[in-house]
């Protein structure tokens, strides 16, 4: 099969060739309830962008031993095989696959909980383990699986299942204690943010503040549903201070973690007020003492659950999300990646094999 590989990482990002073309083998049924999964599509994710960088090397690949690897944890496709055990799947079933498919049988405690993404022997392909879904073909296992309805295509869907779904999850978070009246700040409305807003329009009824560096993302944004947009131009403390009637927001969800948006964030964040940090890139600072004084409260959070990825495909479903794309061929994986590093990249991009 066709895949695109990383074969070293890039600490500068300064190369023009991250991923090759290659020839590899099919993947097999090992165990009675694998599944092969005929790709779709594959979502390029900023997270790829990090593995290339090498961030998650002193965690993931301690030894060296990942590499070479086939990145893409974002995927959607069609039953092509399944295993013995396997009923409720047939060929040619259209699905999404949740991020992690690989190492647990969905008996450790976490998973009894619910705590998919928890599972004390999970692994996202591409990250710690080298197969991922820049390929033709993707093994994984039939509980990660979830059935397509007939209005939702594989390219349609396949961010969803990490992008969506960590949008979705801190969401979902929030909206237990927004109220209607109070305010969500969404710092950055790209891959992530965009579906956040969505999600948001279809599940509470607090005020949309959408903070973005980008005049073209804010006017998606606010295409999307957003009450209000702030541009980050030295001013954007003070609109939200002006928009929130000097408090703060309740809740702000911060979708990129890097440049100074921590500590952007936080100052956003009102009293008793909880900061949901998504992206990633930069220490969070503040001081003990302002943490007991305000009371504020920092929540991190990692890719989502199944149920939950099943609970945003009935959004989807309904049309009550819908994804901002940018379409490549798997030939164009360089492309994509180069695109989404220099900030080309509409939405989501995704692979089409």
């Amino acid at each position: 099969m066709k895949a695109q590989v990383l074969y070293q990482y890039d600490p500068e990002m300064k190369n023009d060739v991250w991923v090759q073309e290659a020839d590899l083998a099919e993947p097999k049924i090992e165990k009675s309830s694998d599944v092969i999964v005929k790709i779709g599509a594959a979502g390029v994710c900023r997270t790829d962008l990090h593995i290339i960088e090498g961030v998650w090397r002193h965690i993931q690949d301690p030894d060296d031993t990942l590499l070479p690897c086939v990145m893409g944890h974002e995927n959607a496709g069609w039953i092509e095989e399944v295993g013995p055990d396997v009923t409720n799947f047939k060929v040619g079933d259209p699905v999404i696959l949740h991020p992690l498919i690989s190492g647990t049988d969905g008996t450790c405690l976490s998973c009894r909980r619910g705590h998919d993404m928890q599972a004390e022997d999970g692994a996202f392909p591409g990250l710690n383990i080298k197969e991922g879904g820049y390929a033709e073909y993707l093994k994984t296992s039939v509980r990660n699986l979830i059935k397509l309805p007939s209005i939702l295509a594989p390219k349609d869907v396949a961010p969803f299942s990490d992008a969506g779904l960590t949008a979705y999850r801190v969401v979902k978070k929030a909206t237990r204690h927004l109220l209607p009246g109070q305010a969500c700040v969404i710092i950055g409305a790209g891959g992530l943010g965009h579906i956040a807003i969505q999600c948001l329009k279809a599940m509470c009824a607090a005020d949309i503040i959408v903070v973005e560096k980008s005049i073209n993302a804010l006017t998606h944004a606010m295409d999307l549903g957003a009450d209000h947009g702030v541009l980050i131009d030295g001013n954007e403390l003070e609109a939200i201070q002006s928009l929130t009637g000097g408090k703060g927001a309740e809740a702000v969800i911060d979708f990129v973690g890097e440049h100074g948006s921590t500590n952007m964030g936080l100052q956003m964040t009102a009293a008793a007020g909880y900061y949901y940090i998504v992206g990633y890139g930069e220490e969070i600072k503040i001081l003990a003492v302002d943490m007991v004084i305000s009371e504020k409260n920092i929540v991190g959070n990692l890719v989502g659950t199944w149920a939950e990825l099943y609970e945003l495909m009935e959004l989807a479903n309904r049309g009550r999300v819908k994804l901002s794309m940018s379409e490549y061929k798997l030939s164009e994986a360089n492309k994509a990646l180069h695109d989404l590093n220099d900030g080309n990249v509409k939405g989501r991009a995704v692979l089409v094999p």
